[in-house]
C-alpha cells in the first residue's frame, strides 16, 4: 500500500513549530528515508511501528518512548543517538561520508538540581534529568540499608554500572563474589544484570556517585518501591523539568 501523500508545505509548517527536540527526531528520520530510499511502509516494516505513528513522527507531532526509539534505531541500522545529533552527527551515524560525529548535548549539575526520589534503601538524585533518552544514567546515591535483611532482595537491572564512594564507607554484596568493603575514594565495576546491593558500612552518612548504561527509566523502574510494599516518595526539584 503506498504512503499517503502529504501536503509539502502544511508540513514543513508542522515541523517549523514543533519543540526542537521533535524537529530534530522528525529530520533525522526524514534525512534517512531519503538517504536510504526508504518509504513509511518500509520503516514500518522494518521498525514494526505503525505508518500513522511514523508521520506523525517524521511532521514533529509525536515522540517515542525509549523502547520504541530503540525499535525504531535497531530496525533501521543506526544507533539511537542518531535522531538527536546535529545534522553533522546524524549524517556520520546514518552513514554519511566525512562527516563528524558531534552531539553537543552538555548539563550542568549543580547542588539542588536533579530528580530526587526517595525509597526505603536509598535515596537517589539524578543530574541531568533534563536530558531525554541518555546512553548513560548517572545517580548520586545516599544509602541506607546497613544490613541485608534491611535491604531485601538483591536487584538487577540490564547494563553495566560504575560506583564510586563520595562519603563513608560501603558493603557490596553481588550474586557471585565475595562481599567487599570499598572506603571513600574507593570504587567498583560491576556486571548490573549480576544481582547486587551497596549497603552503607559505617555509622555516618553513606554517599555514592554510580554511573549506569541502563535508561534512566530502567533504573527508576528497577529501584523505586524496592524494599517496601507501599509506595515510596517522589519529590522533583528544580532543574527536572523534561526536554531533549
Amino acid at each position: 500500500m503506498p504512503d499517503k501523500i502529504e501536503d509539502p508545505t502544511a508540513a514543513r509548517s508542522e515541523r517549523a513549530s514543533a519543540p526542537p527536540h521533535l524537529r530534530r527526531l522528525g529530520e533525522a528520520l526524514k534525512q534517512l528515508r531519503k538517504r536510504k530510499g526508504w518509504t513509511l511502509a518500509e520503516v514500518s516494516r522494518r521498525s514494526g511501528l505503525s505508518i500513522s505513528a511514523l508521520s506523525k513522527v517524521q511532521n514533529g507531532q509525536m515522540s517515542l518512548t525509549y523502547d520504541k526509539l530503540v525499535g525504531l534505531s535497531s530496525g533501521l541500522g543506526v544507533d539511537v543517538t542518531y535522531f538527536f545529533a546535529p545534522d553533522a552527527g546524524a549524517a556520520a551515524m546514518a552513514g554519511a561520508p566525512n562527516a563528524a560525529v558531534v552531539t553537543g548535548r552538555r548539563s550542568v549539575h549543580r547542588l539542588g538540581d536533579g530528580a530526587h526520589i526517595s525509597t526505603p534503601v536509598y535515596d537517589h538524585v539524578y543530574p541531568a534529568s533534563e536530558l531525554s533518552h541518555k546512553l548513560m544514567a548517572p545517580i548520586f546515591a545516599d544509602l541506607k540499608a546497613r544490613t541485608l535483611e534491611e535491604f531485601g532482595p538483591l536487584m538487577r537491572h540490564p547494563g553495566e554500572e560504575f560506583t564510586a564512594v563520595i562519603e563513608g564507607r560501603v558493603e557490596v554484596h553481588t550474586e557471585f563474589y565475595a562481599p567487599v568493603v570499598l572506603e571513600k575514594g574507593d570504587a567498583i565495576y560491576i556486571d548490573s544484570t549480576m544481582a547486587h546491593a551497596y549497603l552503607a558500612a559505617g555509622d555516618g552518612p553513606c554517599r555514592v556517585l554510580s554511573v549506569c548504561t541502563s535508561s534512566e527509566h530502567e533504573m527508576r523502574t528497577v529501584l523505586v518501591g524496592h524494599g517496601d510494599a507501599a509506595t515510596p516518595g517522589l519529590r522533583v526539584a528544580r532543574g527536572d523539568q523534561g526536554g531533549a
